[in-house]
């Protein structure tokens, strides 16, 4: 089913997005979790430089293709901890949701900050290791071919 055609889905992103452009500049660690809609929040910038970001929050984040997706978590996030708990039960259907928001970088070529791309719900399709996870996520909605190639270029 297409995006277009959910409005409970577009009533749910456009609720999370103006949640989102109301707490962006508390909004550091590129997630967060809106509790009334046991929602997590994934901001994710592919191309991340070492002048933007610290050793600990180079992530390996990528698509694995236009229907899967890899992420890595914090890295003090393990599947024991309340939050590494919470995004292992993120399954289609459950009560827990999120959405993955991704760039390509963080500023263009003119220094503007660039916009995130929803990419819709997201669910866990499996997990390995800690302090980061890495977690590989099923879209509800595959990406479109053209953001997936530059996505692809973009994350190396």
């Amino acid at each position: 089913m297409a995006a277009s055609a959910n409005p409970s889905f577009l009533s749910f992103c456009l609720n999370c997005t103006v949640i989102y452009a109301a707490l962006y500049k508390r909004i550091q660690a590129g997630v967060y979790y809106v509790e009334p809609h046991a929602c997590d929040l994934f901001f994710v910038t592919l191309e991340k430089s070492e002048k933007d970001y610290t050793p600990s929050t180079l992530y390996q984040d990528y698509p694995l293709s236009q229907s899967a997706f890899h992420w890595e978590t914090q890295s003090n996030c393990h599947a024991g901890t309340p939050t590494g708990r919470r995004y292992l039960s993120i399954k289609r259907g459950s009560a827990q949701q999120a959405l993955l928001f991704v760039r390509q970088r963080k500023t263009d070529d003119r220094g503007e900050t660039t916009p995130y791309l929803l990419l819709g719900p997201v669910s866990c399709r499996n997990h390995r290791g800690e302090r980061p996870m890495q977690i590989e996520w099923n879209l509800a909605y595959p990406m479109p071919a053209g953001d997936f190639q530059e996505m692809k270029v973009a994350a190396g």
